[in-house]
């Protein structure tokens, strides 16, 4: 593969999702790879997401004027010129120097939402400064509900449409990469002088973003902790400051508070997602959290059709995890999705070449999805139902 000026000591010149995965990690210092990366146990969902849309193939269709072809759509009342939606991603500033902002600038460029994570090293505030379109806003709800009012209120104040409610977070999942690095767990000596090691070997990751991008601390949650650092053993954290008390009755408490739109993001099985209906949310996210909570659930394609099929006509339903393609996206909306979220290959682009990534690995997308409609026979993407695909 011919050489790239731009990146000349990398000799790739990305051309998909797994190019810029490539790039983020040569780049990145490899705990941080790995939690971009990494899926909860075996991993075996990670997998079966990207596997099981693999397993799709599509009905070819010939000899249909598919001349004038459209991605635009609309969600939640938003029109977006593309079916994506850049997903929340905790720690996102630990990839690149106000990663959050560069990818929602990004976002906006390409005519889509970027939903900010309570997580986010860049608060709500900072990131939407830099851009003129409405972010959606992703909430963890902590023990004391006051803290998730106050970030409801800010997001609201700067002008926030969606309420992302992440529901699948009950527990951490075990992430046995991240254990192995000194992310979560205990940290011994050994792994502290290794997490050490691997930092400041990365000497231009240390100067962009280690010092560059300070500071390095949760900003959604300065004014509510003590102590907003990005913590060391973040799975001990999560369980001290986390709500696992969470239930449907705290919709309720959620609509008090919240005057725009509420989708729930974690739902797999079609009960979850006929209560999320009878509750009130006005979208449902098919997620297994990356393959980064339960191992060994459904791949999300798998279990879309069936939620699509049960709630639908009620609400909107969106998916995530496995997108890496705009193959993929058709596939997904194929099968019921409205639209889908994208964290991972937003993650990589960003760690690898920042904003210009994050523009660029939305143009392949863009192109991805174009080109598939046209072999397909479907001039626009809201047509899209199950009779373009096939499994295998």
């Amino acid at each position: 593969m011919p050489q790239n000026k731009r990146d000349h000591s990398l000799n790739l010149a990305p051309a998909s999702v797994d190019d810029y995965r490539e790039l983020a990690r040569r780049k990145l210092p490899r705990q941080i790879f790995d939690y971009i990366d990494g899926g909860a146990f075996a991993e075996s969902t990670l997998a079966a997401n990207r596997d099981d849309l693999r397993r799709l193939q599509f009905r070819q269709r010939v000899l249909r004027d598919v001349s004038t072809r459209s991605l635009a759509t609309t969600v939640l009342g938003e029109e977006i010129a593309l079916p994506l939606i850049l997903a929340p991603v905790g720690f996102g500033g630990m990839f690149a120097r106000r990663a959050e902002v560069q990818a929602a600038r990004a976002a906006e460029r390409a005519g889509i939402p970027f939903c900010e994570s309570t997580l986010s090293i860049c608060g709500v505030e900072e990131v939407a400064a830099s851009i003129t379109r409405p972010l959606w806003f992703q909430l963890y709800v902590m023990k004391d509900r006051s803290y998730a009012e106050d970030l409801m209120v800010r997001a609201q104040a700067v002008g926030c449409t969606t309420l992302v409610l992440t529901v699948d977070l009950a527990v951490v999942g075990q992430r046995y990469r991240d254990g192995r690095n000194g992310i979560s767990g205990r940290i011994s000596r050994t792994k502290r002088m290794r997490r050490g090691a691997d930092l400041f070997t990365h000497t231009k990751w240390v100067r962009d973003v280690a010092l560059g991008g300070r500071p390095l601390t949760f900003g959604n949650l300065e004014k509510a902790l003590p102590d907003a650092n990005v913590p060391g053993d973040f799975q001990a954290w999560v369980a001290g400051q986390f709500d696992p008390s969470v239930s449907w009755d705290d919709l309720a408490w959620l609509r008090e508070h919240w005057r725009g739109k509420i989708a729930l993001k974690g739902i797999l099985d079609p009960d979850d997602a006929r209560e999320a209906v009878d509750r009130g949310a006005d979208a449902v996210i098919v997620s297994n959290h990356g393959g980064r909570q339960l191992d060994d659930v459904p791949s999300t394609i798998r279990s879309l059709p069936r939620i699509a099929e049960a709630v639908s006509d009620h609400c909107e339903v969106l998916m995530d995890g496995g997108i890496r393609s705009g193959l993929d996206v058709v596939k997904a909306m194929a099968m019921g999705a409205r639209a889908c979220l994208i964290g991972r290959p937003w993650a990589y682009a960003v760690a690898a070449r920042g904003e210009r990534g994050v523009d660029h690995i939305l143009r392949i997308f863009q192109s991805e999805m174009m080109v598939t409609l046209g072999l397909t026979g479907v001039n626009d993407v809201r047509d899209l139902d199950r009779t373009v695909v096939v499994e295998q």
